[in-house]
């Protein structure tokens, strides 16, 4: 059995190859390294013995994803999948639960405690890779949904999900505090009572961004609302959604948007003017 501490997490080949984390919770040590042998080469593989290393992994080593038994030591699958699900700091990541139990009752009892899919013992292994892949792909597409959604206003209805609330708690405290030129990642991660690698992690695999790329996107997210529908100059743009200096403000803006303070709202005059003249 392979152990990994946290400091093994620096080493971790999937930072380099790009290959993304499996998670293998499972007692048995042949059936794991059956897995695991069929699995390294399209990703990264991390092992745990039974659950309770397995949620101390999940926690230290932010894998992309998990596959863990039902029956185990320690803590089962079900507990397992239950405290990943309920802690905003794994919430987000998708689970796959393997059992020897057959039927719909146990696969919906599965189901309710969170897993995202289900498989019974024995299984076509293609499938299983097929499911983590599938998995891996929605959650990209949610990640690329939650970069087209950025935006301050906050005026959607009430949202259920676990990581819409996340970002809807972070949108918020940034919102709150974006007069702050001195917001920083040390400040959110208390006020979300995590640690600043925890924080990344999530916040990068829900949204695409890193914290500071965040902060920063939704600053220009309302400069970029003020400059079309406020009377504000640029300074006082920069000013109003916390850069220090409006020319600091005017290069972050080009970044984001590939064109310059003054040329956005240039833009958007053209635009406001060639509806008036077609109405």
């Amino acid at each position: 059995m392979v152990v990994l501490n946290v400091a093994d997490n620096i080493k971790n080949p999937s930072k380099t190859t790009k290959k993304q984390t499996v998670l293998l919770v499972e007692d048995n040590d042949d059936f794991r390294f059956y897995l695991k042998d069929n699995l390294k080469e399209t990703f990264y593989i991390i092992e745990a013995a039974n659950g309770k290393e397995g949620w101390q992994k999940a926690l230290s080593l932010h894998p992309d994803i998990m596959v863990s038994d039902i029956s185990m030591p320690e803590m089962n699958g079900k507990d397992l999948c239950r405290k990943i699900k309920n802690d905003s700091r794994t919430s987000h990541i998708p689970i796959i639960l393997l059992t020897a139990l057959i039927g719909e009752e146990e696969e919906l009892k599965s189901l309710e405690f969170g897993a995202n899919d289900y498989m019974t013992k024995p299984f076509n292994f293609e499938i299983l890779v097929s499911k983590i892949k599938n998995l891996l792909r929605m959650q990209a597409t949610f990640k690329k949904t939650y970069t087209r959604q950025l935006d301050v206003q906050l005026n959607e209805p009430a949202i259920a999900s676990v990581d819409e609330k996340f970002v809807k708690e972070i949108i918020k405290y940034i919102g709150d505090n974006l007069l702050n030129p001195s917001l920083s990642v040390n400040e959110l991660s208390k006020y979300m009572g995590m640690n600043r690698n925890t924080l990344y992690k999530k916040l990068l695999t829900i949204t695409g961004k890193s914290p500071v790329e965040y902060i920063r996107s939704l600053r220009l997210r309302k400069a970029a609302h003020l400059l079309e529908h406020s009377q504000m100059n640029i300074a006082e743009v920069s000013y109003e959604v916390g850069f220090n200096t409006p020319q600091y403000f005017a290069k972050s803006f080009k970044e984001e948007y590939n064109m310059l303070p003054s040329e956005y709202v240039l833009q958007k005059r053209k635009q406001h003017q060639e509806k008036m003249d077609i109405s």
